[in-house]
């Protein structure tokens, strides 16, 4: 209600943490015509030295103006800001609720940039091995670039100083950005994270339920055939053990591949590392102001470690420690769903309204800023 939102209602017929996570798997929108503006961005080798150095691809989507009749065209604008955007397991700049937010945030004046994370089409061949929850070697130099295109785009507008630079994450690409920025401070100036995984353990051993195999199984199916796809090959170890008989869970995957490509010695190790919860408990004050969404019946990410870090933020600001974490838990939504009554193309879903009026309250604080 702060940011002029209405409480959140569920659209009929997307009852319940499932059917809101389904709905654009089930009854997927009929999207424009993609208009990004291709751009590649350099990357390191992994740290396990598993693949050589690549690119990563980027689109660019400039803010839309509406013309006569409706119709939406790119315009040569200053635009408010750029948002980074990321996707999460298993998906790409092409996925719905990703496209769905991008034209949001360009009807509403904003500038994007889609990533797509390693491994992930339409970029596959640009870079060998797969993403992680956290992938900075990867991510800060995509940041880093951003800031450029930011100082760039208010150049074109004729403006004195660059746009700010604003990310959003989608479930596991929220947990990459968190990552990130607890790692460097000021690689963004406000961030946007829905159904983004805190405790990566948790989060394994909740897909991992019975309830769950549908959808598990849906991710592994993508997770090996995104591997097996690599144009720069895998290790004879890695053809094994997605072979014949592939991993029956994430954390099987994550052990035969995410963690020992990305040096960890063991799934464990990974876990904890690229797991922020902890470190948001501890001392968040790195963070630019972030907004974390969660609904409570999300069958994939469970809300019990949004509600620990909220307790432990709610302990630190009655000790007087200012915090720029803010945490919405929703009773209903679904796992990156949140389908409610005035969803459009346009407008977006209700998450995707949220993440604008966030935006909109933390660009004057990123103007300021020196």
């Amino acid at each position: 209600m702060q940011l002029g939102v209405s409480v959140y209602r569920q659209r009929w017929p997307w009852l319940g943490g499932d059917l809101q996570t389904l709905r654009d798997t089930l009854r997927p929108a009929a999207f424009p015509v993609d208009g990004g503006e291709p751009v590649q961005i350099p990357v390191p080798p992994l740290a396990s030295g598993a693949a050589d150095a690549g690119e990563l691809l980027a689109y660019l989507d400039r803010p839309l103006r509406t013309g006569e009749g409706g119709s939406a065209t790119h315009a040569a604008i200053a635009p408010k800001a750029l948002v980074v955007v990321l996707h999460g397991l298993g998906g790409s700049s092409r996925r719905q609720g990703l496209r769905r937010l991008t034209l949001s945030l360009q009807g509403a004046g904003f500038a994007v940039l889609r990533l797509n994370l390693r491994g992930a089409d339409p970029g596959r061949h640009l870079a060998g091995g797969t993403y992680a929850a956290a992938c900075n070697s990867d991510l800060l130099p995509v940041l880093e670039r951003a800031r450029h295109l930011a100082a760039a785009l208010a150049l074109e507008a004729g403006l004195s100083q660059p746009v700010p630079l604003l990310g959003a994450g989608i479930s596991l690409g929220g947990t990459m950005l968190l990552n990130a920025c607890l790692d460097q401070a000021g690689a963004l100036d406000a961030l946007f994270c829905a159904s983004s995984p805190l405790d990566l353990a948790a989060c394994s051993a909740s897909i991992e339920r019975p309830r769950n195999r549908v959808y598990q199984r849906w991710l592994l199916q993508r997770l090996v055939r995104q591997t097996l796809a690599d144009p720069f090959g895998v290790s004879a170890s890695e053809e094994r053990q997605l072979g014949g008989n592939p991993p029956r869970s994430i954390r099987a995957f994550d052990a035969a591949v995410t963690a020992p490509r990305w040096g960890f010695s063991s799934v464990d190790e990974y876990y904890l590392s690229a797991s922020p919860l902890q470190r948001l408990a501890k001392s968040p004050q790195g963070l630019p102001p972030t907004l974390l969404l969660q609904a409570l019946d999300d069958p994939w990410v469970p809300a019990a470690s949004a509600r620990q870090l909220q307790s432990s933020l709610a302990e630190r600001s009655a000790q007087g420690s200012q915090t720029p974490v803010e945490i919405l838990l929703t009773a209903r939504g679904g796992h990156n769903g949140f389908h409610g009554p005035g969803d459009n193309l346009s407008l977006g879903c209700w998450s995707d309204r949220l993440a604008l009026a966030w935006f909109n309250r933390s660009i004057p604080s990123a103007v300021c800023r020196p």
